[in-house]
């Protein structure tokens, strides 16, 4: 009788060796390039990156994070979620709370209540506001809220066996919900108008080239690290019982795996990467209202993935930056054209390039080797 050994094949490595020197090559641009050439390059050379340039960089990067978000429950999962923007819009108005908190004195009404409460006649802050002074508690937040709130929701759902079309309708439903609850004054969150005017992060200044840089290189690390994170979950096993429950769920439960935990996890998961992105895009934009709840974000986080090229990683990083990059420069020169162009873009991407334009990249690489 052969009595040897089965040896498993070992775990991949997270990268190959071009693949390290590309994220340290990111790394470095984030961290020692961009902040170069944006505070000791002068203006005028070519090499100065701008104010402006910085902004929008660091606001598309809180979108990428929105897009990887997005490829970890669809393109590894196939749960396509149409309400992530709600998750993203809950990071964002738990770190608006405590830079409204930061204003102190210097609003218009001169109180220590943020200036709509004033204006409303509030007497003192609603009971969800109270740790909002706290830098430490508005983290925790920020990581929490999301987690409880896509937790709850996600147990009921997937023990329901909601999928599909059903599901993805539900999220909408979901988001365009709670969109409803923040237009309303009484809840405590500005209504429509939302939170802005913020001056100050740990009673330091915000509107400052040095905190913007800090805000810019803040969000590309986060970027990064959580490419870290989704690389190295979908190469675990963890990440292959999520790509079998994509390819053939009922497989996957006569094998005798339960899909409500992974499916729940990477659920969870996703939503506080979101409401991380939120918390990031929050001080660098500026402004937080119930418009980043609307359905319309959300689907845009899924034309992101998609058009970058889902179950890829790096796809829906490449999506996010070519269509908001494309965003930028069509809503200045031609804006009643950008609608027509992102429906256009979704279609073309769907009949045309199902992996998206990373999977065409390859595709054309494997054709000239």
């Amino acid at each position: 009788m052969n009595t040897s050994k089965i040896e498993l094949p070992g775990r991949e490595p997270l990268f190959t060796g071009k693949g390290w020197t590309a994220f340290w090559v990111a790394l470095l641009f984030v961290c020692l390039c961009v902040p170069l050439m944006n505070l000791v390059v002068p203006q005028g050379h070519w090499l100065h990156f701008s104010d402006y340039a910085v902004s929008l960089v660091g606001k598309i990067m809180c979108y990428a994070i929105c897009a990887l978000a997005m490829d970890l429950i669809w393109g590894y999962t196939g749960i396509l979620s149409l309400g992530h923007g709600l998750f993203f819009a809950i990071g964002g108005y738990a770190m608006g709370m405590y830079l409204m908190r930061q204003i102190g004195t210097d609003g218009n009404y001169k109180s220590n209540l943020p200036d709509f409460m004033v204006f409303l006649d509030w007497k003192e802050l609603p009971w969800h506001w109270m740790l909002s002074d706290s830098f430490v508690a508005t983290l925790l937040l920020i990581v929490l809220v999301p987690a409880v709130v896509s937790g709850v929701f996600g147990y009921f759902a997937f023990r329901s066996r909601i999928k599909g079309v059903y599901f993805s309708i539900i999220t909408q439903a979901m988001t365009f919900a709670a969109m409803l609850l923040f237009f309303r004054n009484e809840t405590g969150f500005g209504g429509n108008n939302g939170f802005t005017d913020f001056k100050r992060i740990l009673d330091l200044p915000l509107a400052t080239p040095n905190m913007r840089m800090i805000l810019f290189v803040l969000t590309g690390i986060t970027l990064l690290g959580f490419f870290l994170m989704a690389r190295w979950l979908i190469r675990s096993k963890f990440g292959r019982v999520l790509q079998a429950i994509r390819d053939a769920e009922s497989r996957v439960m006569f094998s005798g795996y339960s899909p409500l935990p992974y499916k729940l996890s990477i659920w969870v998961i996703s939503a506080v990467m979101c409401g991380v992105a939120g918390a990031l895009y929050v001080p660098q934009v500026g402004i937080i209202n119930p418009g980043e709840m609307s359905p319309a974000n959300s689907i845009e986080i899924a034309v992101w993935a998609a058009v970058g090229g889902r179950g890829s990683l790096i796809g829906p990083v490449v999506g996010a930056f070519l269509v908001n990059g494309a965003k930028s420069w069509l809503t200045v020169t031609a804006p009643e054209f950008w609608l027509y162009f992102l429906g256009a873009l979704f279609i073309a991407v769907t009949l045309f390039l199902p992996q998206g334009v990373v999977g065409l990249v390859q595709r054309l690489k494997g054709g000239r080797s």
